[in-house]
């Protein structure tokens, strides 16, 4: 890269910090010590991170054998892996094994890096820098991501502005670097989130079918070598990858249409964000489910920039400098991508369920809201760049556009993030002893209380013996037949089952009882004291090692 690209570079990585520092306020000043810990899927995703970067460091050819539901296999598969954050967590995880430390710094990575995307981008589609900015700050700090910072998964957006920045490269210049790069980079954005790597795929399968016919490219063997390669590199490396997801799907972990419909959007979804500037018409919203408005301002000039491209309009006397077929191309993204938030009852999500195999995996529609402020953000560019262009002095036009956006989008402070509780001692403990199985309770056996075993998960990460407990999208049928049983530990029954998983260590977490359970459960451990050894009572979280079975 020359000298210029580099400070460029080094610019723009320098406002997405500082933007991203003070729209998630106050998560950087305490990246050590601040998660989304009042929520279980929060906890999972702490886990995740922690357990992927601990893997591939330690132990990466055992990936996938997460150290839940012990004795299972494969579970990391049963959800989201997180392979590219886990990536992105390495030096954070292997300087300080500080799980609140790995995982915001994934946070902070991909707020900044989706600024990059976009800015580079908008920046290649319309040669303004000025706009590129605007829409960085329209595209990163959208409302979608900010309703969604306890999955870490879907934080990481920044894949889809850049996988359409490979493939437009290729379908202006057709070779086979720059199909080699847009395969890579469709295989990080699928390693980063599995959601956000399909709806890739999609967008680089339509804009191919798209460029083909607009450009006249049908019979270019170039082209269709170039988007072949690209294709044959990013499947090539993604398969190892899924492997694990068609063995778990073997075992009957799949979606219906039903489960999407569960997951899908209704109107009030388009008009929901979390920012300041829009909680005032929440509650005159027929009610929502999702949070999917892409904002005032990008939806505005999306829409003018749409109008002004299709219609060879000009702006402040400046022509569009979006092309015709580009824009039409964002156009469709925006309508088919919003068309099927809508899930099965709109139609075209059926139809994608139908003929895309990989649709199996997924449940929540929704998701596909960012595609269409991606879409609107890039069109806003097009009726930014010429407005810019057109200014005596345009840098503090597209500072001041950009504060706008910044005012707009505003969630901070984060009132969701919470303070890391203190490892307790038992845990302590376990990271020091003989490796083991562990059982921690309370056991909770209802199904809506199942993603409460993610609190022990996260409090794995300070000791990581496999845990018989467990939480993730897919739910073994063999745990789900114990959990009754087990949630009155210790007694003979559960007793046997324990003794069948080969578990060594118990964990009880007394606050987690009202008063009359732990009385019953104070009364149990007398009973079968024989068979507990007391390795930690000094708290409200009890070890004890399993010296023995009864008959």
């Amino acid at each position: 890269m020359r000298q210029g690209g580099l400070a460029e570079a080094a610019a723009v990585a320098a406002a997405a910090f500082l933007l991203t520092a003070a729209l998630t306020y106050p998560l950087v000043p305490k990246l050590d010590r601040v998660g989304r810990v009042n929520t279980d899927d929060g906890r999972f995703a702490i886990w995740n991170v922690a357990w992927v970067a601990d893997a591939l460091i330690v132990h990466p050819r055992t990936l996938f054998d997460a150290n839940i539901y012990y004795p299972n296999r494969r579970t990391l598969a049963y959800s989201e892996a997180n392979i590219g954050a886990g990536v992105i967590a390495l030096p954070a995880w292997g300087f300080t094994a500080n799980p609140y430390l790995a995982y915001n710094t994934v946070v902070v990575f991909a707020f900044v890096m989706a600024f990059a995307g976009a800015y580079y981008l908008v920046r290649y589609l319309t040669g303004s820098r000025q706009a590129a900015a605007v829409a960085g700050v329209l595209f990163a700090f959208c409302p979608f991501i900010f309703s969604r910072t306890a999955h870490i998964q879907l934080l990481m957006t920044f894949g889809l502005p850049f996988s359409m920045l490979a493939f437009h490269r290729l379908v202006d210049r057709p070779g086979p670097g720059r199909a080699i790069l847009l395969g890579v980079v469709l295989w990080y954005q699928a390693l980063s989130c599995a959601y956000y790597g399909i709806f890739a795929a999609l967008m680089v399968g339509l804009g191919a079918l798209w460029f083909a016919a607009a450009r006249q490219l049908w019979t270019s063997m170039r082209y269709w070598t170039a988007i072949a390669m690209a294709a044959i590199v990013s499947i090539g490396l993604t398969l190892p990858f899924f492997l694990p997801y068609l063995e778990v799907q073997s075992e009957g972990f799949s979606r219906s249409l039903d489960d999407a419909r569960d997951y899908s959007a209704n109107i009030g979804a388009w008009l929901a964000s979390s920012a300041w500037a829009h909680r005032w018409w929440l509650p005159y919203l027929d009610g929502f489910n999702e949070t999917l408005f892409p904002g005032l301002i990008a939806t505005g000039l999306g829409l003018a920039g749409a109008w002004a491209t299709l219609a060879r309009r000009t702006v402040s006397g400046v022509a569009a400098p979006l092309a015709r077929d580009v824009a039409g191309y964002y156009v469709a993204l925006a309508v088919l991508a919003g068309w099927s938030t809508f899930g099965p009852d709109a139609g075209l999500y059926t139809v994608l369920f139908n003929t895309v195999p990989v649709f199996a995996f997924l449940r929540a529609p929704a998701r596909m809201g960012i595609v269409t402020t991606l879409a609107l953000v890039v069109l806003a560019g097009a009726v930014l760049a010429p407005w810019l262009r057109n200014r005596l002095r345009p840098w503090p036009w597209a500072v001041a556009l950009a504060l706008l956006a910044v005012v707009e989008l505003n969630a901070a402070p984060l009132t969701v993030l919470r303070a890391a509780d203190p490892v307790p001692e038992a845990y302590r403990t376990l990271a020091r002893l003989p490796r083991g199985a562990v059982a921690e309770f309370p056991y909770y056996y209802r199904r809506t209380d199942f993603p409460r075993h993610a609190e022990y998960m996260l409090g794995s990460t300070s000791h990581w013996m496999p845990l018989i407990n467990g939480y993730s999208d897919y739910i073994p049928p063999e745990w789900r037949n114990t959990v009754l049983p087990l949630s009155s530990f210790p007694t003979r029954e559960a007793f046997g089952i324990l003794g069948r998983l080969n578990a060594r260590y118990v964990v009880f977490h007394l606050r987690g009882y009202d008063r009359r359970n732990r009385e019953r459960l104070l009364q149990r451990l007398q009973d079968y004291g024989q068979y507990l050894r007391v390795l930690v009572q000094d708290d409200d979280v009890w070890l004890y090692e399993i010296v023995g079975w009864p008959n």
